[in-house]
């Protein structure tokens, strides 16, 4: 990943868990379930971020003699765990908060002033001007994040976030987009409920407000485990099919493909495997100059006396047909794989197999 994209995430987590800190304050201060709900939401963030960073962090690791094609993968499952574990156990609170408080009512009130380190004020200020700080400290993460996203999705060709939000090949990136989106959200959710509570004198709005956002919770929670479920499903990379296929079909001397198969093992990094034949009318007829120039080498190498033999002759034309036509395989892989990665330069991994050569099919 991008030195970009870390500072979006260090930046989420900086900011979050400062606003979470203020939100508890301001919720048990003022008995809000709604701000309660938020603390809990910027806190599910700040360790879901924490989660982010690790695995950004496992994933840089290069291969080894374990982990073949390197340890991208490890940063999907840092966060699936997150995702699924984090936003669950945060929408499961909110939502039991919630419910606590509904269950409690008539029984309890808010309070409308609160004593803060010696000073009092109304609690509804207090929420409000919490929220407030919070709104421009996740703002501003909002705004290093979406940039890198732009940033992104405008060098991948794509012209709808929505559409890169979706298909889009960092679940990290996309991950802190939503976190900080919803984060907004939320705070205006939580500000509604504060606010019409204090309006009506109801803490039913408080209490509705405040299960909207762990259920929003909840939402993130699936979303983002389905997007990081398919990176670690072995999904296809069907672009870098396409730069193949179409590489392939310019290619004079490849008659045809078969069996093609990509992984993505992360968002710069795929495998790519095919098995390739060869149009006879093209390679052959290079080949034939370029196998008696090699036979000439190696009768010229063995001296006048040895190249007479009939043995040598035949030693030279074997070993020149063998040399030639395994060298000129071997440019023509590294002809296409060049190509391909000339297109797609994550496409780190490139393996063909000739399968043989065939006479061109004019049909």
């Amino acid at each position: 990943m991008s030195h970009s994209s870390k500072r979006a995430v260090l930046t989420a987590i900086a900011s979050n868990f400062t606003v979470t800190v203020i939100k508890f304050i301001a919720g048990l201060a003022g008995g809000s379930a709604s701000m309660i709900n938020e603390a809990v939401h910027s806190l599910m963030d700040t360790l879901n971020q924490g989660f982010l960073f690790l695995g950004l962090r496992e994933s840089e690791k290069p291969a080894d003699q374990l982990y073949a094609f390197g340890h991208g993968q490890k940063k999907y499952l840092w966060n699936l765990w997150s995702a699924i574990g984090l936003f669950s156990i945060g929408a499961g609170l909110g939502l039991a908060h919630a419910w606590h408080s509904w269950e409690g009512l008539g029984n309890s009130h808010l309070a409308e002033t609160v004593s803060l380190f010696g000073v009092e004020m109304p609690a509804l200020w207090l929420n409000l001007g919490v929220l407030a700080v919070a709104f421009g400290l996740e703002g501003y993460s909002f705004l290093v994040a979406m940039t890198e996203f732009l940033r992104r999705m405008r060098s991948e060709g794509e012209s709808s976030p929505l559409a890169y939000l979706a298909d889009g090949d960092d679940p990290t990136l996309i991950a802190i987009v939503l976190e900080d989106s919803a984060a907004m959200l939320g705070l205006v959710l939580a500000a509604l409920g504060i606010i019409l509570t204090s309006i009506t004198g109801h803490a039913e709005y408080d209490i509705v407000f405040s299960a909207l956002i762990a259920l929003m919770l909840g939402g993130i929670a699936f979303y983002l485990g389905f997007v990081n479920m398919r990176f670690l499903a072995d999904i296809r990379d069907a672009e870098a099919e396409a730069v193949f296929r179409e590489v392939v079909k310019k290619h004079p001397e490849v008659e045809r493909y078969h069996d093609l198969r990509s992984i993505i093992i992360d968002e710069a990094h795929t495998v790519l495997i095919a098995e390739i034949e060869l149009r006879e009318e093209a390679i052959v007829a290079d080949l034939y100059d370029r196998i008696q120039t090699r036979c000439r080498e190696i009768l010229d190498q063995a001296g006048k006396a040895r190249a007479r033999s009939e043995p040598m002759q035949h030693y030279a034309s074997a070993r020149s047909s063998v040399e030639v036509v395994i060298a000129r395989t071997e440019e023509i892989i590294d002809e296409i794989e060049s190509a391909v990665r000339g297109q797609l330069p994550r496409v780190s991994h490139i393996t063909l197999e000739v399968e043989g050569v065939v006479a061109h099919d004019s049909a």
